[in-house]
């Protein structure tokens, strides 16, 4: 079982938590399995994604991840960086903006920090905005950005 870096215990911590940097989730290799698993489920096989040949000889030298596969790896790392207790429960509420500044290079190791940056009192609960970052290990530039919404329900 994984630890959260950071505890939010019911609405009145949540509250408090606006503005915070919640922490960090280890990284994790992107390995040509992860991608080719990915481009199965999804059906997209873009040479770029999933022909390591021609992709050596292509713009990145190398195959790169999917966008949406790293956005995706936003579910995967939040739970490692905060756990939200003291709720009914908490769901997916959606994106205000998603971005993808830098590829990942397969064999590349990425990791997500987030920030809590707003709440809002919703009928029944609370909306958050949480900025999620997911970097790449020794680049300057983050693989994605991305402002997810969540719901938390009393």
């Amino acid at each position: 079982m994984m630890t959260a870096a950071t505890t939010i215990d019911g609405p009145e911590q949540l509250v408090a938590s606006v503005g915070q940097h919640l922490g960090y989730s280890p990284w994790i290799a992107i390995t040509q399995d992860r991608i080719d698993t990915f481009a199965d489920a999804t059906g997209d096989h873009q040479w770029i994604h999933v022909d390591p040949g021609k992709a050596a000889d292509g713009r990145f030298g190398a195959t790169i991840a999917h966008g949406y596969l790293t956005l995706s790896l936003s579910n995967f790392f939040l739970p490692q960086i905060v756990e939200v207790t003291g709720f009914s429960m908490g769901i997916n509420y959606g994106l205000d903006k998603a971005r993808f500044p830098a590829p990942v290079v397969v064999g590349s190791k990425v990791r997500a920090g987030a920030t809590l940056d707003s709440i809002t009192e919703i009928p029944g609960g609370y909306q958050s905005a949480m900025t999620i970052t997911i970097e790449i290990e020794d680049s300057p530039k983050p693989a994605c950005v991305v402002v997810a919404l969540s719901r938390w329900i009393v």
